[in-house]
């Protein structure tokens, strides 16, 4: 009944809807093994069954509203490798591979990149500064609005520039809860985000503000429940179900908002838009 309603609701979602195609990664190996960012605990039990679950429901919805979901087979001794928007950043079919900042996630580079290569993507370009991909890398329009602070260099925003030949804006991340940018800022339409204010420094702030005056704004309970790692297509935007403001807020602007229940992978520091690499391809 579920799936069923998505695809009643995507039967005429409006011109902002865009298909996308996705790339994404099963938790088989998921855990908290370690304690990279403040929401890792690794005393605290992860049921992965649970996780998978999780995980399922969003893929099951993305095929449903009518994207296109593709996988890249899991590593045993990698739990993170299911944050597939870590990987990269890709645009116009060009691959910017991530570099990690961590020795624990550093082995997610080389199967990543390998599945770029495998599949199609002939320009694959490893990194030399330190990035995480769409963790910290956020297409809006034409433009990357990239994160920088805790896992991703400043130089690795002018080294996507000279790589990749997209303009790239600069926003610091201030508040180790939002330790990525796709925690604090979530990509809407073409035009258009919502962001956690707190997340940024002032001057990244005047940035948001003057590009996009009409952005949502997220409060801070509704940023702690991961709604800002929200994947939309334009129309309906799959999200955090503990984000409960900010999907009253979406529904009040026009949007079309499915919670899902993110808990499980939520402990490790991700939710909906940690898990989808979004693969642009030649326009």
């Amino acid at each position: 009944m579920v799936m069923s309603s998505l695809a009643e609701r995507c039967s005429d979602p409006g011109e902002a809807y865009r298909p996308r195609h996705v790339l994404m990664c099963r938790p088989d190996y998921f855990a908290v093994s370690y304690e990279i960012n403040p929401w890792m605990h690794a005393g605290v039990p992860v049921d992965r069954r649970v996780a998978t679950r999780q995980w399922e429901t969003i893929v099951r919805t993305y095929e449903a509203l009518g994207h296109t979901v593709e996988l890249v087979e899991p590593v045993l001794g990698l739990p993170d490798m299911v944050f597939a928007a870590n990987s990269g950043l890709v645009v116009d079919g060009r691959v910017y591979a991530a570099k990690f900042r961590f020795a624990e996630r550093q082995g997610e580079e080389a199967p990543y990149a390998q599945w770029f290569r495998d599949h199609g993507f002939d320009h694959v370009v490893r990194a030399t500064e330190i990035n995480e991909g769409e963790g910290d890398f956020a297409v809006v329009g034409d433009t990357v609005f990239a994160g920088y602070g805790f896992r991703t260099d400043i130089a690795a925003h002018d080294e996507l520039r000279a790589q990749m030949h997209v303009p790239v804006v600069s926003l610091r991340l201030v508040d180790p809860r939002f330790y990525h940018l796709d925690t604090a800022m979530a990509v809407l339409r073409d035009d258009n985000v919502a962001y956690f204010p707190g997340a940024f420094d002032a001057n990244s702030r005047d940035v948001l503000q003057q590009r996009f005056p009409h952005a949502l704004i997220v409060e801070e309970r509704d940023a702690e429940a991961f709604g800002c790692n929200a994947m939309s297509d334009g129309h309906h935007v799959i999200v955090s179900a503990q984000a409960t403001g900010f999907i009253e807020s979406l529904r009040s602007h026009g949007y079309d908002p499915v919670p899902i229940d993110t808990s499980e992978l939520r402990k490790a520091g991700g939710s909906v838009k940690c898990c989808t690499l979004e693969l642009r391809r030649q326009r």
